[in-house]
């Protein structure tokens, strides 16, 4: 048997003779170790859930016509084109005009409808969303119309030079609280088609990136197509804010975490030391090195925080998977390089916990010892 061996057998002989003890040390790292794990993956993962959640809120950039360079969909798809799509949730171009329907005022929306529910997921709708030769009224019009989903309107431009009025089949009603139910909305094709040009006055643009993204992409998409960006900055501002807010309770935590964990493996080998003192003395007057002693006990810790630390990892994954599901509705994604920080992490932290209390064992003098003093 090499030396090796026959002194990791010495050290596990060890830790098994005191494995009740060692057991609250090794509970200890794995708590903390599971604490530190967790919320290290919902820290790294978090921001990824919640810019989809903020998605939900609605744009959070937008381009408007410049008035010397119309903007139109062709424009509108180039600047989409300079978003990674893996980062781009939806665009959506609008077109606003006013019309008469049964001889009554109002506003319409032409928009391209299928990215506009990718856009704004928060609009609810009483009934079916708009195909061709279809609209959808919001909640205030259809008051004012005593209209219905299944209702045919007819519905004019009040432009000149605007076409004949058309007969448009009512698809659904949209409720949100707020401005949108003042509006009619209606393929953007279909207004397009009522009118004699081709500009939008707006396409909004969800963008799953942070604030200083954005700004990236904003004056990358100024300076290639020529229109006004601006970022909608109550919806980045408010995703910046939770985030920042969450990173430092992240820190603090881990910081309670570490210290707390620490102080317990400390606790728990001064326990051990004092338990082993007369064997130490022993030990020492047979010939057994500082070194040698200092050695034995640091791999020890070494071990209990390698155990606690693999333990924790799992346990860690399975706690930020746990809360991520109940919390959004997703599972986390797996870092194996965090679980190997983890692990290290442990050990290292073991391992300062145990300085003292070791370098005490490795100043034990014998001859007291083997006196009963």
């Amino acid at each position: 048997m090499n030396k090796q061996l026959f002194f990791l057998r010495m050290l596990l002989s060890s830790l098994l003779r005191r494995r009740s003890r060692l057991l609250v040390a090794l509970l200890a790292v794995g708590l903390g170790a599971t604490l530190l794990s967790g919320l290290v993956t919902l820290y790294k993962d978090v921001p990824r859930q919640l810019g989809r959640e903020f998605r939900s809120y609605g744009a959070n950039l937008v381009i408007t016509s410049d008035s010397t360079h119309p903007l139109t969909v062709a424009l509108a798809e180039q600047a989409a084109a300079l978003v990674p799509q893996d980062k781009l949730i939806g665009h959506s171009s609008c077109r606003y005009e006013n019309i008469r329907i049964n001889e009554l005022p109002f506003m319409a929306s032409g928009c391209e409808l299928e990215q506009l529910r990718k856009t704004a997921p928060y609009w609810q709708v009483d009934g079916q969303w708009p195909q061709a030769g279809e609209v959808l009224l919001g909640q205030q019009v259809a008051a004012s119309l005593g209209a219905f989903a299944g209702d045919v309107l007819e519905l004019a431009l009040t432009a000149r030079g605007a076409q004949e009025p058309r007969t448009f089949k009512v698809a659904g009603l949209l409720k949100t609280g707020s401005a949108e139910e003042k509006f009619v909305y209606l393929p953007l094709s279909e207004l397009l088609s009522l009118t004699s040009d081709e500009r939008v006055d707006i396409t909004e643009f969800s963008i799953q990136a942070g604030e200083q993204e954005l700004g990236t992409l904003a004056q990358t998409m100024r300076e290639s197509t020529g229109q006004h960006v601006r970022l909608v900055r109550r919806v980045t501002h408010s995703e910046v804010t939770v985030l920042s807010k969450l990173k430092a309770l992240v820190y603090i935590v881990t910081v309670v975490v570490l210290v707390l964990t620490m102080v317990c493996v400390a606790t728990t080998m001064v326990a051990v030391v004092a338990e082993r003192r007369r064997e130490i003395g022993l030990r020492k007057a047979l010939g057994a090195s500082d070194r040698g002693i200092f050695a034995e006990f640091m791999g020890e810790s070494v071990l209990l925080g390698l155990g606690g630390g693999v333990l924790g990892a799992v346990l860690g994954y399975l706690f930020a998977d746990a809360v991520s599901e109940q919390v959004f509705g997703r599972p986390v994604q797996v870092n194996v390089w965090l679980s190997l920080v983890t692990v290290l992490l442990s050990i290292v932290v073991t391992a300062l916990s145990c300085v003292v209390p070791v370098k005490s064992a490795s100043r034990v003098d014998p001859a007291q010892v083997l006196r009963g003093e």
